[in-house]
């Protein structure tokens, strides 16, 4: 348990990472021509505050005076990539250096951003400094992103910690026209099925936006695994589907798709080969069990059908493209599977070589497009009749 202020610690370390010439020590990664008529929508690229793009203005003064008392303070998940996280290529931590380097090049339609360090502001030990902060983030994100570029889309951070005020600062930046979902770390309090939350999915339904899950923290509260802790970030990094199979089976077995028919989820860079184990336990298990969940009015896999999108990186690729193939169709991926990037990350994909070139083109337009947009309809609509 490593406190760090998260401005001057967590922030700073990801702004020293891609600073200026630091992070151009190889050959720069061409990408491969790109349709002219394809659209596409990249659902995780991230973003980070840095020296000349700061974080501290969108502060207010009573919140810096808790940051100089070390209000801030949070834990740390403990497992660093010991290359580093991002590319090293090219520059990346500007408005314009992401649309230069990442949008141009690859025709990307829209991009969802995700900031970091914010989505972990749930972390903070002061409840009251998690709110404020996460005010901050979302103001930072909307005049730096949002007031300038129309390709980027918006994640709102809250403090889950507290779902009342979670709720209200939904409500107060969730109807800018390119805020569509709320962001969340993997590390939470409780499962996210839990009533606790409650409020949240209220406010996400009411603004129809999406409820978006992203890891990166694990194991900074308790172990990232139900046994023990990993000993390396290479075991760290593999065990990440654990969350998601854990949130996502409370989610629909507490019945928040029924409290909120509204609510829709996406599930963000945490690989799709763990989903058909858990709907095949699931629904067998829902035959003898079911009177343990009342509630629920029709088997889980459907409710994973309805309400749950998942992201393709980073995608699971079996050494046989048939089974590839097989796993796409097991989760009927031309409904769930939304293209991302996870730029300007180590294991960025980009959406041309990304996917399996046996993949039927329809449905590969459905990956790349037609599920992100039917899953954030409710603001691309809007946007769209406007271009």
């Amino acid at each position: 348990m490593c406190p760090a202020n998260f401005i001057t610690d967590r922030a700073n370390r990801i702004a020293l990472s891609i600073r200026h010439k630091e992070i151009i020590s190889g050959p720069v990664m061409n990408p491969p021509p790109v349709s002219p008529t394809r659209r596409i929508i990249d659902c995780d690229v991230h973003c980070s505050p840095t020296h000349d793009n700061p974080f501290e203005r969108f502060v207010p003064e009573r919140g810096r005076l808790a940051l100089r008392q070390n209000m801030g303070s949070a834990p740390s998940a403990g497992y660093t990539n010991p290359f580093g996280v991002n590319r090293r290529d090219i520059a990346h931590e500007t408005p314009e250096e992401i649309a230069r380097h990442h949008l141009d090049p690859y025709g990307i339609t829209y991009a969802v951003l995700q900031p970091q360090p914010m989505m972990y502001l749930s972390l903070n030990h002061s409840i009251d400094v998690g709110n404020m902060l996460c005010s901050a983030a979302n103001d930072w994100l909307t005049a730096t992103y949002l007031e300038g570029d129309p390709r980027f889309l918006g994640s709102i951070c809250i403090n889950t910690n507290d779902p009342l005020a979670a709720a209200r600062e939904i409500r107060r930046v969730g109807a800018h026209p390119r805020m569509v979902q709320v962001l969340v770390p993997g590390e939470s309090s409780f499962l996210y099925g839990h009533r606790f939350y409650d409020p949240i999915y209220e406010a996400c339904q009411e603004m129809g936006l999406v409820f978006a899950l992203h890891p990166g923290v694990e194991g900074a509260c308790r172990s990232s695994t139900p046994v023990g802790r990993p000993s390396t970030y290479f075991e760290w990094h593999v065990s990440l589907p654990q969350t998601f199979m854990a949130h996502l089976s409370s989610l629909v077995l507490e019945g928040a798709f029924e409290k909120f028919p509204g609510l829709r989820v996406i599930l963000t860079e945490g690989g799709v080969g763990w989903l058909p184990h858990l709907l095949w336990r699931m629904d067998k298990d829902f035959k003898a069990l079911r009177s343990t969940t009342p509630w629920l009015k029709q088997e889980p896999s459907a409710y994973v059908f309805e309400h749950v999108r998942l992201t393709s990186q980073p995608i699971e690729e079996p050494q046989n493209p048939q089974h590839f193939l097989a796993m796409l169709e097991m989760i009927q991926a031309d409904r769930t599977l939304c293209f991302s990037s996870d730029f300007p990350h180590w294991d960025f994909d980009d959406p041309v070589r990304a996917l399996n070139s046996r993949i039927p083109d329809e449905t590969k337009e459905r990956i790349l497009w037609g599920n992100a947009f039917d899953l954030y309809r409710n603001k691309l609509t809007a946007l769209e009749s406007r271009s």
